[in-house]
This record gives structure tokens, C-alpha cells and sequence, in this order.
């Protein structure tokens, strides 16, 4: 597999989640008519939805190897926090026999798109139905997941191996929104990967902080890191 299946509503919110993927032309357009003309619009009628299939797994694929060396054979239950569709977790699912994710999302796309800081999380770009048809149709089994609404249900208490929330935990929320619970669901050797704009914040959290990653050439310049046991 080279690419991913999707249908147009599925790339119409991945471009929602990963804006990235649209090419200079489209760009413009966002930019001259807006967000919600161009999310309601414009993604509706002219999006590339085989091409956008490409990149998005293009781009999972690269977010997979900046992190494939910290997931090890005897990891098997996964948590991740706002992690789109879930591509990089397809990849995931691949390398680690017997898997297991719970997905932990918003079930709604706000109406005007923010990006940046929001301290009560109430910004979200998913649709948690949409997420399911994305999963079985690229090849993860119902068996190996669930989706858990962070507004209405009552979140997973088991322990996971890995927690994973790119561009989202200490991103775009503050991790304090979450540290109870990350805590809860730790074990000693949990390994937690996120992104995150003040790195050098977590050593006082964290016995090990380790930076895999820097985007220093992006608009909102972050480092990746690998976190485990709780000071």
C-alpha cells in the first residue's frame, strides 16, 4: 500500500486536520474567501480526494519513523489523543502484532478554525463516524479498536504502553488539561509522545524527557519528545 482509501467527506476533514496537504493554488483561495467558505465550499466541490489520499499516508508515514524506534514488539495497548482519522496508528497497527488503540477525540468540527493555544479545549476538527469508516476501510480490525468521545464518555482506566498525541497535547491544549488522567493510565515504563512549544518544561514533570524531533521551519516552531515515569 502506497496510499490511503478514503471517500471525499473523509478527505474533506483530513484537510481540515492537516492543512498542509493542499496545494498553493487552494491556498489562495482559503485565503481570500476564508475558512468557512473554504471548509464548507470549496473542499466540498474541488478537493483531489485520490491525491489527498496520497499525502495524507505520505505524511503519516514520515510522522511513523520519527517515532517507530520507541514503539517496541511487547507494546501492545495504545492510547492516543487527537489523533485525526488515525493514520499514524495504521502504521502502528502494522508493525505491532495483537495490537490495541483506544482513540480519545472531540466528535465535532468547529465552525471557524482556530489554530493555536486553547486552554479549555473546545477547538476540533474530527468526526468520530467518519474515523471508523477510515479505519476498518485501510485495514484495522473492530476488534483492535474503540473510540471514545472525550465529551460524553467515560475515558479508558487501563494502563497503556505508548500515549500518542501529535500536534495536539501541549500544542494546541495544555497538557495540564490531561495530566490526572495520563497519570492514571501510566505504568513505570508508559511511554508518552507529543508535541509541545516549551520542551524544557517537562523535565520537571518527567524523570526522562528526550527531544526526538524540532520543527524549526514551520510557523509554529514545536519539539517532539518521549516522556516516561512521572516525578
Amino acid at each position: 500500500m502506497n496510499k490511503f482509501i478514503i471517500q471525499k467527506e473523509i478527505a474533506r476533514l483530513i484537510v481540515l486536520q492537516r492543512i498542509e496537504l493542499i496545494d498553493s493554488k487552494m491556498k489562495k483561495i482559503r485565503k481570500v474567501f476564508g475558512r468557512k467558505f473554504f471548509s464548507s465550499f470549496i473542499t466540498k466541490y474541488f478537493l483531489n480526494t485520490a491525491l489527498i489520499g496520497k499525502k495524507y499516508f505520505d505524511v503519516m508515514e514520515k510522522e511513523f519513523f520519527t517515532l517507530k524506534n520507541f514503539i517496541e514488539i511487547k507494546d501492545k495497548n495504545f492510547l492516543s489523543i487527537g489523533g485525526g482519522v488515525g493514520g499514524l496508528e495504521l502504521f502502528i497497527n502494522n508493525k505491532v502484532d495483537n495490537s490495541f488503540f483506544c482513540f480519545v477525540e472531540k466528535n465535532y468540527v468547529t465552525k471557524k478554525v482556530k489554530y493555536g493555544w486553547d486552554e479549555k479545549n473546545l477547538e476540533a476538527y474530527n468526526n468520530i463516524e467518519l474515523q471508523k469508516k477510515f479505519l476498518l476501510k485501510n485495514g484495522m480490525e473492530t476488534s483492535s479498536f474503540k473510540i471514545f468521545d472525550c465529551d460524553k464518555d467515560v475515558l479508558p482506566e487501563n494502563k497503556f504502553d505508548v500515549i500518542i498525541s501529535l500536534l495536539s497535547l501541549d500544542y494546541h491544549y495544555d497538557f495540564n488539561i490531561y495530566i490526572e488522567y495520563l497519570k492514571k493510565v501510566s505504568h513505570m515504563e508508559t511511554k508518552i509522545i507529543f508535541d509541545t512549544i516549551r520542551a524544557e518544561y517537562f523535565s520537571k514533570i518527567f524523570k526522562n524527557v528526550e527531544i526526538i524531533q524540532s520543527q524549526d521551519q514551520t510557523v509554529h516552531k514545536s519539539k517532539r519528545i518521549v516522556c516516561s515515569e512521572f516525578i
